[in-house]
């Protein structure tokens, strides 16, 4: 049974895409992390390998078979072209997975919101799949608080900053704009109107 709404979650690194995703499954939503569909695709499908391959070379492969993670980051992040050639080869692949879970999933407990989390979901046209789009902003400094928690070198958080996309386009596009840089308080309130408004608006085919 498709789901009655379909919801992209986005916003940059670090932001909290994650703990609103969580927030929305204690609401009866059903959630996708593209990263892991990204993530599958490039260590199970031989056809997306060998195009990374091809373009990146022999030592971006893991010894299972698949393309190794760390090793086409190191490549891509700090090169924008080299990123965009990555995208290009992914982001089709990604739309299709996307478009299969939408179709096959199994409306939310409460609303029938199927939800999809991506960075780059503006970027590779998955927003046009979806009824409605939350952008997650959070403060620089925090965002690089978060990540180098997570373990991430400063230079590796500085490329994956410097990597973000334009913040114009998303704000153009975000039905609900979400700010995490605060307290989980804050947060919840501001969920809480952004759902009110989906339920009440999209949701019943109302103006939202």
């Amino acid at each position: 049974m498709a789901a009655r709404i379909a919801l992209g979650v986005t916003g940059d690194v670090g932001s909290g895409k994650s703990t609103v995703l969580a927030w929305l499954v204690g609401r009866g939503a059903v959630t996708l992390d593209a990263d892991r569909v990204v993530a599958e695709l490039l260590a199970r499908d031989g056809h997306i390998g060998r195009r990374v391959e091809e373009r990146f070379g022999p030592g971006v492969r893991a010894s299972g078979g698949g393309i190794d993670h760390a090793r086409l980051a190191a490549i891509v992040f700090g090169d924008a072209g080299a990123l965009r050639d990555l995208e290009r080869v992914v982001h089709p692949a990604v739309r299709v997975a996307v478009e299969r879970w939408l179709a096959a999933a199994e409306p939310g407990v409460e609303r029938g919101v199927a939800a999809v989390e991506a960075v780059k979901l503006v970027e590779s046209g998955l927003h046009e799949r979806m009824d409605a789009l939350w952008l997650v902003l959070c403060d620089r400094a925090e965002r690089r608080l978060r990540l180098r928690a997570r373990g991430w070198s400063r230079r590796d958080v500085d490329r994956r900053l410097e990597a973000s996309g334009p913040l114009a386009p998303k704000l153009a596009l975000a039905s609900a704009v979400i700010d995490n840089s605060g307290s989980q308080r804050a947060l919840d309130a501001q969920l809480q109107v952004a759902w009110r408004r989906l339920a009440g608006g999209v949701l019943t085919g109302e103006p939202s």
